[in-house]
């Protein structure tokens, strides 16, 4: 048989889909002497096949550049229109020796109909221009591979960031040229990055982040449609991109002879859709029909979230792109289970009932000593749950508060014995470790530990018992003569001496650690010096306001 192809270097070539070749691109290739005679400019050439057929409808895939020299050519019209309702790209037409020049029917057929038609002159072989086209392919991919990789690598460095989540949707916008937003379930935006598309391809975004979130068999996770010249697509978080249908992704991928359906199924579904329609809408999903109770399933916890993406165009390589900003987002995203869920709820619901932090400590996990740390953004930026939810990851705690205070400050409980690690993009404040009953108190030390960090410019700092002279005296003797000697004194104005005299004195970093002026810092020092009747220049005085004050 004189058919003959040669197979997509996509089919066996790992990576993303290899991109099609424009046909621009072929016909700049001077020394195939080609010249385009009828038919449109713009064409994407997805393989090349040789034909002398009279209709080589049945052996085509799509997307074709149809040599030929018109062996058979005996309705121009007819064989132009089959070719179109195969889905071919372009038909190159050989001069020579069956035909002398393009005949005119079959230039006009193709304008007619919307083919662009190629003169391929005779010193051109057929293999020499298959060849040029597979070579256009390779360093196509090429490209595309080293695009991908910049992304992936850029991706994963954002996903280290101290912001991990808003970092990845930046690269992700960046590098699709288009917006990239994290949505919930309701359409609610998360995050939010790049240019914003029309209210239209909004609106179908939110729609498409509903559709690939549904919680129940069968829904899709993942879905593609355009709105204004727009293209949309979205992407169900929690690992399950790989369950999205065949139809949902077959705008983003290049197709294979393994997708070819048999004759008479190509036949029809060619009659059905036209093959120049490159990005199919979402279907709902079937309707069940009556059959036995199936067994119930594990519904999966929480809201769940999507990713969703509006770009001027699609190229092959974005879906693999976007998939990999998917892994990374549902990492990020993902509860860090290592207390067991059931467990906090109880110990939540106990505490809310009056149980004292004792009783409920067992349903915490281990018995102790827990470490309190405080933290805020070093960028001064309010932290977010999910940034929160990052910084507890890093620090291998999944017991986050991200609404803590005026400050925008996160408290995460540690059940680890030690103080944390400095954290990139984080200003620490770290308590001693400490049992459960005492943890009111040691939230108070790290309180107090943010605010010296702060004041200092250090990335943690630790609040740190009393030892030596000071830990000879007993507890309740201490205490009592702190309560004694600082009875003058309202709480700020106590809060204001320690942070003070921690900082040895300096009213400017005092200012910074309580975000007030300077001014006021002295002002509210010499108010202390004058209700304690004391000389707080004097060093005796400020050593025995300070073993007072780490009574607290």
């Amino acid at each position: 048989m004189d058919e003959s192809s040669m197979p997509s270097p996509s089919v066996t070539a790992p990576g993303p889909p290899t991109p099609p070749v424009p046909l621009a691109a072929l016909l700049a290739r001077e020394e195939l002497g080609l010249r385009r005679i009828a038919g449109p400019a713009d064409a994407d050439l997805l393989w090349v096949h040789t034909s002398e057929m009279a209709d080589p409808y049945p052996y085509l895939l799509g997307g074709e550049l149809l040599l030929s020299a018109g062996v058979l050519l005996t309705d121009p019209d007819r064989y132009v229109a089959r070719l179109v309702e195969a889905g071919a790209a372009a038909l190159g037409f050989g001069v020579r020796p069956v035909h002398e020049s393009v005949p005119e029917s079959l230039v006009e057929a193709c304008d007619r109909h919307g083919l662009p038609l190629l003169e391929v002159p005779p010193e051109t072989p057929f293999t020499t221009i298959a060849r040029a086209v597979w070579r256009l392919m390779a360093e196509a991919r090429h490209r595309e591979l080293r695009r991908v990789t910049r992304a992936q690598q850029a991706l994963a460095t954002a996903a280290a960031r101290p912001d991990p989540v808003p970092a990845v949707l930046h690269q992700l916008a960046a590098h699709l040229d288009g917006r990239a937003v994290l949505l919930t379930a309701t359409g609610e935006e998360l995050h939010t990055a790049g240019r914003r598309p029309s209210p239209e391809a909004a609106a179908a975004l939110a729609r498409l982040a509903g559709l690939v979130t549904r919680d129940r068999p069968g829904a899709p996770a993942s879905a593609t449609d355009t709105a204004g010249g727009t293209h949309l697509s979205a992407y169900a978080l929690g690992g399950e991109v790989s369950s999205a249908s065949s139809r949902d992704r077959s705008d983003l991928r290049t197709p294979t002879r393994a997708d070819r359906p048999t004759q008479g199924q190509a036949r029809d579904e060619r009659r059905t859709h036209a093959r120049d329609e490159r990005v199919t809408a979402p279907q709902p999903p079937p309707q069940p029909q009556p059959q036995p109770q199936p067994q119930p399933q594990p519904q999966p916890q929480g809201e769940r979230l999507a990713l969703a993406l509006a770009t001027r165009r699609r190229e092959p390589g974005d879906h693999t792109v976007a998939g990999i900003a998917v892994v990374l987002l549902s990492l990020l995203t993902a509860p860090h289970r290592g207390t067991d869920a059931a467990g906090r709820s109880a110990a939540l619901v106990r505490l809310l009932l009056g149980a004292s932090p004792a009783e409920v400590a067992p349903l915490l996990g281990p018995e102790g000593p827990w470490t309190v740390v405080h933290a805020r953004r070093t960028d001064g930026t309010r932290a977010d749950a999910l940034t929160a939810g990052a910084l507890g990851a890093s620090l291998g705690s999944t017991l986050v508060d991200a609404g803590y205070g005026e400050g925008d400050a996160v408290r995460v409980l540690l059940q680890e014995p030690h103080a944390p690690a400095p954290q990139p993009g984080w200003t620490l404040g770290a308590a001693t470790p400490t049992p459960l009953p005492a943890l009111p108190t040691a939230d108070l030390r790290a309180a107090r530990a943010l605010a010296h960090a702060e004041a200092t410019r250090t990335p943690l700092a630790t609040e740190t018992p009393a030892t030596g002279l000071a830990a000879l005296v007993p507890p309740d003797r201490a205490a009592a003569h702190a309560r004694a000697l600082l009875a003058p004194l309202t709480p700020p104005l106590a809060g204001t001496l320690r942070c003070w005299l921690s900082l040895h004195g300096s009213w400017d970093r005092t200012a910074v650690a309580l975000a007030v002026h300077r001014n006021t810092v002295r002002q509210r020092i010499g108010r202390c010096a004058e209700l304690l009747g004391m000389d707080l220049n004097d060093m005796d005085v400020r050593t025995e306001l300070w073993f007072a004050l780490r009574q607290e």
